[in-house]
């Protein structure tokens, strides 16, 4: 129960189906802007709400200090994650190393049947295990978050609001009584106060961000940085360069602390490389990959589905992207849905290694060997 009206309305559903519900409210953070702030969760206010909403459903409540857990393997690792050139995506995280992992391991030991979350997103059993599914309410879909849930986990895991517009969700809410009813959605990021994730990373690693140079694709050096944590690839405006021409952020080299810029058609990948991956198709993930699996693939939450051919080989775990995608960045993840059926099942993911975009470089010739070293390097997908 993360304070909000979702958690809560499962809390309250559970309850009115006669389940013995215990209502649990981690205490992730407790710090800044962040508590207070309208669209944070799991910290000041938020821990109230669901107080009184588990006081209104007369159920047990209790709040664990999980501080500690989240700032480490979350808020750690996404500092790391931006000083070493990348985009991370902290939900993921929470809810594959916080919620569905150590939350998931205390449920079980205070001896619960399940673990009822108010995630927007379908579980059913399948033919060889639990399966995921894209919620009926594709804008409120959570997906694209839960890609690293395992199937072990999905047979203790429970989402009643997968087959529910929000809509509905509030109304829930209102016959229940429950204060929560009107409360903002939470953000992203809740950690991070006023959207500025910067001031996240320089207070938990001060004077880690280091300057360095903004180099052309050509190889010019154009100007100077205050460190790689304030650009993410595929950014515009606020470079701080004067050009004839309009600058996009290619690529991040955390080890020569430069960032790389050029046109906007060398931002287009189309193989990415990945770690980590997760799998939830029936055949063993080897053998399905081994000769090339048809899926369509989402690098954002809010991104399109494309076609896609995932393989998997001595090199590793290799995308292949129709279309392709502006922008993609190491850090982030690439998400699998059944290539049938509409994309409405999940097949798993993985984190994103490197990008490759080098169809615009190789038709691009450039003079100066330093440039030849730059364009080959990004051509390479080198991260």
């Amino acid at each position: 129960m993360s304070g909000g009206v979702d958690s809560s309305v499962v809390a309250g559903l559970m309850k009115a189906e006669g389940y013995d519900v215990v209502g649990i409210t981690l205490q992730l953070y407790d710090h800044g802007q962040a508590v207070g702030r309208k669209g944070a969760c799991c910290a000041g206010q938020d821990i109230q709400d669901a107080r009184r909403v588990a006081e209104a459903l007369d159920i047990p409540h209790y709040v664990l200090d999980y501080e500690a857990r989240f700032a480490e393997t979350v808020m750690d690792e996404f500092a790391d994650s931006y000083l070493n050139g990348e985009t991370p995506v902290p939900c993921v995280a929470c809810n594959q190393k916080i919620k569905f992992r150590d939350l998931l391991e205390t449920a079980e030991g205070l001896g619960a049947a399940a673990l009822a979350t108010g995630h927007y997103v379908k579980s059913q059993p399948g033919a060889t295990g639990w399966e995921l599914h894209r919620a009926e309410d594709k804008e409120r879909d959570q997906s694209y978050f839960l890609f690293a849930t395992t199937r072990k986990q999905l047979e203790f895991l429970r989402f009643p609001l997968g087959d529910r517009p929000k809509a509905e969700t509030r109304e829930l809410a209102r016959e229940f009584g429950l204060n929560v009813a009107e409360k903002f959605d939470s953000q992203d990021i809740c950690f991070v106060p006023t959207g500025r994730y910067t001031q996240v990373i320089e207070r938990l690693r001060p004077g880690a961000a280091e300057p360095g140079d903004i180099v052309h694709l050509n190889g010019s050096v154009l100007g100077r940085h205050t460190g790689i944590i304030n650009y993410t690839i595929g950014q515009r405006k606020g470079i701080g360069v004067a050009a004839r021409e309009p600058l996009y952020v290619i690529r991040l080299d955390a080890s020569r602390r430069e960032v790389l810029v050029g046109p906007r058609d060398a931002l287009r990948a189309r193989i990415l490389t990945l770690r980590d991956v997760n799998w939830l198709g029936d055949e063993p993930f080897e053998a399905a990959a081994s000769g090339g699996v048809d899926v369509l693939a989402r690098i954002r939450s809010t991104g399109p589905l494309q076609p896609a051919t995932v393989t998997c080989d001595k090199e590793g775990v290799i995308v292949e992207l129709a279309e392709g995608e502006d922008g993609v960045s190491p850090g982030q993840a690439c998400v699998f849905y059944a290539a049938t059926g509409g994309g409405e099942r999940l097949l798993g993911g993985g984190w994103i290694k490197s990008a490759e975009g080098g169809a615009w470089l190789a038709e691009n010739d450039f003079a100066a060997p330093a440039s030849r070293g730059l364009a080959e390097a990004f051509a390479a997908g080198s991260s």
